[in-house]
């Protein structure tokens, strides 16, 4: 509030700040491009405003903006309106063809009065064609989403060109008709630093040895073998960003001495993390059938150490889904060690506290991190589950009561029904961490006049609880559900 009082002090300058402040630092990441182009249209036409205006006496402004500025606007702009600034002057003919940042989607032709998706899809064609026909120049980053096309003849013409022109990043996208096979070109981008395969059969050949500088790859419903990816991923020894969305590879195991960054989702049995030393964010959304279920009733290795005992320098941790189920198959809490110094953050979703094993994965998680300073839990929110709990006498006989959390500063807990295994979490957390400044938690309500949930015995009995820390503050609020 007072950066933006201050702002609007300075009037019309202040105004442009502001909007550049919002612009960059308050849109999400997918609004930025949008933005940027709305932006970028606004600057061009107050140019041919002044352009018009000044014509007559003999001034040519439009003409005279410096290189950089040129480069700037054909940036932000689509590349359907950045091939039309050719109009604009000479100066401005072709500079679109040097673009080294292509972004090619939907919007790239008009549809509005096309009735058929096919005509669309051939006119997009023609229109990436006739583009990289003219295109002169190096291409850095390279992307193509669209829900236009449905068969992909063109891609591997297209691939071929990328390759010789040694492009560092690739986006590839397309949600109808049949996924895309990528063809064998696409392992000829050496010099790849980024890619993103969505929909796509990939089947890299025997002579693949990896993409030497390659850096990030995301890959989203990719059919491909549990070999080809360990293979993909350990052969890429530069890769320190890897994400695997709607993956259901069952087993996998990952080894890459460079990843910092994992993001999973998907069905699997085990997952296993092997030489990743660097890795500091994990997030991984596990789903199960009947045949996974199976399999972690049977299972006898302990999940928590397959997972995390390879990740030393582990900083944030989130689970949704079955994740937390996963993780306390044959896990016990017996003699932990500080063994994750640098976790600062855990945010687990869908816990069952009607389940002890759950339970225990998250204390070993808190023991085992002595730095940890935000914990985010989020119960199940399924209301049969407000059964009695059996096992209560573990917090007195098993928890470590003599257990500190000396950096813990914010808790938030989500979806919680009132369980007694919730409960005593959090008088245990309450009661053990003495720098704690936030106890956020919010109930499930089912329903606003539901007599059978009543809320304030609840609240009471936490309000009566002994707290660690003089400075904390319970904060209580209501999910209807």
């Amino acid at each position: 509030m007072k950066m933006a009082k201050n702002l609007k002090s300075e009037g019309r300058n202040g105004t442009k700040k502001l909007f550049w402040m919002k612009l960059t630092n308050m849109a999400k990441p997918h609004e930025r491009f949008w933005q940027f182009t709305q932006f970028a249209l606004y600057l061009v036409s107050n140019v041919l405003y002044s352009f018009v205006g000044n014509k007559m006496h003999g001034e040519d402004y439009i003409t005279d903006l410096p290189e950089s500025i040129i480069e700037t606007i054909l940036t932000k702009l689509p590349l359907r309106d950045a091939v039309r600034t050719s109009v604009l002057s000479s100066k401005w003919r072709y500079k679109w063809a040097t673009l080294t940042e292509l972004e090619f989607n939907d919007t790239c032709v008009s549809v509005s009065h096309i009735h058929s998706s096919a005509l669309a899809a051939a006119k997009l064609v023609k229109f990436v064609n006739q583009f990289l026909l003219l295109h002169d120049g190096p291409i850095n980053r390279f992307t193509i989403y669209s829900s236009y096309l449905q068969r992909f003849p063109y891609l591997d013409q297209w691939l071929l060109f990328l390759s010789r022109k040694d492009v560092q990043e690739l986006n590839i996208g397309f949600c109808q008709g049949d996924w895309f096979r990528a063809p064998s070109c696409l392992f000829s981008c050496k010099k790849l630093t980024a890619l993103e395969l969505v929909r796509c059969v990939l089947h890299p050949p025997l002579y693949f040895k990896g993409f030497p500088n390659l850096k990030h790859l995301t890959l989203q419903q990719v059919h491909i073998t549990r070999d080809a990816v360990e293979n993909l991923i350990s052969s890429c020894t530069l890769l320190e960003s890897l994400t695997l969305l709607y993956f259901d590879s069952r087993k996998l195991t990952i080894r890459a001495p460079n990843l910092t960054c994992l993001v999973l989702e998907g069905e699997f049995k085990d997952i296993c993390l092997e030489n990743t030393p660097m890795l500091a964010v994990i997030s991984v959304a596990m789903y199960i059938n009947d045949d996974i279920a199976q399999h972690y009733d049977q299972s006898s290795s302990c999940n928590f150490d397959q997972f995390l005992g390879g990740v030393p320098s582990i900083q944030r941790l989130t689970g949704h889904g079955f994740f937390t189920k996963y993780m306390s198959i044959g896990n016990t809490l017996g003699e932990i060690q500080p063994t994750y110094r640098q976790l600062k953050v855990i945010d687990l979703y869908q816990v069952s506290f009607d389940n002890l094993k759950e339970i225990m994965v998250i204390l070993r998680l808190l023991l085992s991190a002595p730095n940890l300073q935000v914990l985010q839990i989020g119960g199940s929110a399924d209301a049969s589950l407000a059964t009695d709990a059996v096992d209560l006498d573990f917090w007195d006989k098993e928890c470590p009561r003599d257990a500190t959390f000396e950096q813990l500063k914010s808790v938030k807990m989500t979806q919680m029904l009132g369980l007694p295994h919730e409960m005593r979490f959090i008088e245990f957390l309450l009661g053990n961490s003495p720098v704690l400044e936030l106890m956020d938690i919010a109930q499930n309500v089912h329903d606003e006049t539901d007599e059978n949930h009543d809320q304030s015995e609840m609240y009471t009995e936490i309000l009566g609880f002994e707290t660690a820390s003089a400075e904390v503050v319970i904060e209580f609020t209501e999910n209807y559900v």
